[in-house]
């Protein structure tokens, strides 16, 4: 078992680092092209998609970007949760109000 891990983790680490590095825009490169980081993963497997991850790309911050879906200049949707959303709270607030508000016929009354 230890044979196949000592052989699938670094396959894994390198397809992991080869699609990083071609889906990857090019402004978000450092160091060298992306076509020499790309050669440089598929010779050097284990060196090669080790160095692109740690100096290859510029990694952004979790919590950049202007408005909650990260608007804010970025130019990329981030996922929010929705219990960090003001907007899906506020429109939980209006259903609740919808829902309190009476004059939508009897609900259950014994008559």
């Amino acid at each position: 078992m230890l044979r196949v891990l000592m052989f699938l983790v670094p396959l894994a680490l390198s397809v992991y680092a080869f699609i990083d590095c071609i889906s990857t825009k090019d402004e978000d490169i450092r160091h060298m092209p992306k076509p020499l980081w790309a050669i440089l993963v598929l010779v050097f497997p284990l060196v090669g998609s080790l160095s692109w991850i740690i100096a290859g790309k510029k990694r952004h911050p979790a919590g950049e970007g202007g408005s909650v879906w990260g608007g804010g200049g970025g130019g990329r949707r981030q996922w929010v949760a929705p219990d960090d959303n003001p907007d899906f709270l506020k429109s939980l607030d209006d259903d609740k109000d919808k829902d309190d508000k009476p004059g939508d016929g009897d609900r259950g009354g014994a008559g």
